[in-house]
C-alpha cells in the first residue's frame, strides 16, 4: 500500500508547505509548522461566516443597543461585557484541570430555567457530567446533554431543537467528516469553528467553545480561530492556589482586559466579590521592602502588595529577578534609581515580587516599585496604610496615570489613609478619608518615607 502523502500547515497563518522547515516562509513565524493530510477539494459548505445582506449607506443604518443576556454569575458578565450576546461565539482556554468545564455547567445551570440549553461533551460521558453536577448541587438543572464528537450530527441537533446557549466541550474533539485528517489537527478545527459560528450567526444560538492550550499557554489550533470567534476568554490560576483569574483578551462586544476572580471550592467555583484582598497580605506590624499599589484590571481597580528584597550580590553578576513583572523594565528603573537619586543597586541582588500571582502589565506601578526597593535596601519600612501609583519616565519624572481618581477612591475604601500619586492626579475635590500627596519628581517620592 503506498504511504499516504502529508504535508506541513502553519499553525499561524496556515500557509502549507511539502516539507518541514524551521521558520514558515510565509509569516516568518518559528516552529509553527505541523504534520497534515491535503485534504481533496470540495464543493463549498459555506457561504460564510455572516448572514447575507443588502448593501446599505452608513448613515441609514440604525445603531441599537446588543441585547445581553446575563448569565447569573456576575464575574463571568464583567469578562463578558454584560453577559451573553444572541449569536456571539465565545473562545475560553486555560490549562487542564483550572475548571473550565466547572464553570460552563454551572453557568448553563444557572441558565437553564431561563433559557434552553446544549451541553456538547467529547470529552466526558454523560453519566461523568452527571456526577460533577450532583456533586456540585446542579443535578436538578433542566439542561440537555450530548455526548458526540461528530460534527454534522452536532450541526443536526442544534438546528432541530435551536437552543439559546450550546456549549462545545471541547473544539479539539470535534471532527467534520467531509476532511480526512484527525481531531484536533489545523484543518479540522478551523472547519468544525467555522461551521459552528456560521450556524450561531444564522440561529442566533449563544455558542461556547472550549480550547485547549499548549505548553507555551497560548490556544492549540490555527491561529484563525481566534479571528474568528467574537471573545476570547483566558483561564489563569495557580496551581498551588485555590484562586481563578479570567481575562478577556479579545471581545467584539466589550472591554478588553477585564478581570474576574474566582475561588475554587468544593461545590465548584465562587465569585470572589474582594479581589483585593487576595493580592494584600496582612503583616502584624510594619515590614521594610513592601509597598502597597493600585493597578487597573479593565475597568476594576486592584490594590496588589509589591514585595522586594535588595541583598549584597556575592557572585560577580548580581541577579535581577521579577515574578509578575517585566524584568526588562525593572532594569530600566534601576538606572534611572541610581541616576536621578543616587541610590546605586548595581553590588546587590534585587528581586520583585508581586503578591498573589498576579501579572501586572502597566508602567503605573513603577513608582511603587522604586519605593519598595528602597526601603527595602535602606531596611526602613513603608507607612502601611499608605498606597502608592505612578509612571517612571527616565527623565526621572513620575507621569500620570488613567483613572487615577477611581484608583484613589478603591483605596479609601479598603482603608486606606495616605496615596503618593502624580500631581497631575490629585483629585479635584479631596476624597473623605484620604491624603493624598503630588510628587512630579522621583526624589520627591523619598521624602515621604
Amino acid at each position: 500500500m503506498a504511504k499516504q502523502k502529508t504535508i506541513y500547515t502553519c499553525t499561524e497563518c496556515g500557509g502549507q508547505e511539502p516539507k518541514w522547515q524551521g521558520q514558515c516562509p510565509s509569516c516568518h513565524a518559528w516552529n509553527t509548522l505541523v504534520e497534515t493530510v491535503p485534504e481533496a477539494p470540495a464543493t463549498s459548505r459555506f457561504a460564510g461566516l455572516a448572514k447575507a445582506s443588502v448593501l446599505q449607506k452608513l448613515v441609514d443604518i440604525e445603531a441599537a443597543e446588543v441585547p445581553r443576556q446575563a448569565t447569573g454569575i456576575v464575574e463571568f458578565d464583567r469578562v463578558l461585557g454584560g453577559g451573553l450576546v444572541p449569536g456571539g461565539v465565545v473562545l475560553i482556554g486555560g490549562d487542564p484541570g483550572i475548571g473550565k468545564s466547572t464553570l460552563l455547567l454551572q453557568t448553563l445551570c444557572h441558565l437553564g430555567g431561563k433559557r434552553k440549553a446544549i451541553y456538547v461533551s467529547g470529552e466526558e460521558s454523560p453519566q461523568q457530567i452527571a456526577m460533577r453536577a450532583k456533586r456540585l448541587g446542579l443535578d436538578a438543572s433542566p439542561i440537555d446533554l450530548l455526548a458526540e464528537i461528530n460534527l454534522e450530527k452536532i450541526l443536526a441537533v442544534l438546528q432541530k431543537h435551536q437552543p439559546d446557549v450550546a456549549v462545545i466541550d471541547s473544539i479539539q474533539t470535534i471532527y467534520s467528516e467531509a476532511l480526512q485528517s484527525a481531531p484536533g489537527s489545523v484543518a479540522q478545527v478551523r472547519e468544525c469553528s467555522a461551521q459552528l459560528t456560521r450556524l450561531a450567526k444564522q440561529l442566533g444560538i449563544n455558542v461556547i467553545l472550549v480550547g485547549h492550550v499548549t505548553k507555551e499557554g497560548a490556544l492549540a489550533g490555527p491561529r484563525v480561530l481566534e479571528h474568528i470567534v467574537d471573545t476570547v476568554l483566558y483561564f489563569e490560576g495557580d496551581p498551588n492556589s485555590s484562586f481563578r483569574l479570567i481575562r478577556a483578551f479579545k471581545n467584539r462586544f466589550g472591554a478588553v482586559n477585564e478581570l474576574g476572580v474566582f475561588a475554587m471550592t468544593e461545590k465548584g467555583l465562587r465569585e470572589v466579590s474582594n479581589p483585593s484582598a487576595i493580592f494584600l497580605s496582612h503583616h502584624a506590624e510594619q515590614v521594610a521592602g513592601s509597598c502597597i499599589t493600585v493597578t487597573m484590571e479593565g475597568t476594576r481597580p486592584l490594590l496588589v502588595e509589591v514585595q522586594a528584597l535588595v541583598d549584597e550580590a556575592h557572585a560577580p553578576n548580581p541577579k535581577r529577578l521579577c515574578v509578575g513583572l517585566e524584568q526588562n523594565r525593572l532594569a530600566m528603573l534601576l538606572a534611572v534609581l541610581h541616576r536621578h537619586a543616587g541610590i546605586a543597586c548595581f553590588d546587590q541582588d534585587v528581586f520583585v515580587n508581586a503578591v498573589g500571582g498576579v501579572k501586572i502589565a502597566e508602567p503605573g506601578v513603577d513608582l511603587a516599585v522604586l519605593l519598595a526597593i528602597v526601603s527595602s535596601f535602606k531596611n526602613k519600612p513603608l507607612f502601611n496604610k499608605q498606597v502608592v501609583f505612578g509612571e517612571v519616565g527616565l527623565a526621572g519624572e513620575v507621569r500620570p496615570v488613567q483613572r487615577g481618581q477611581e484608583r484613589l477612591k478603591e483605596a479609601a475604601k479598603l482603608g486606606f489613609t495616605r496615596a503618593i500619586v502624580p500631581k497631575a492626579n490629585i483629585p479635584r475635590q479631596a476624597i473623605s478619608g484620604i491624603e493624598v500627596i503630588g510628587v512630579d519628581r522621583l526624589e520627591q517620592a523619598f521624602d515621604h518615607f
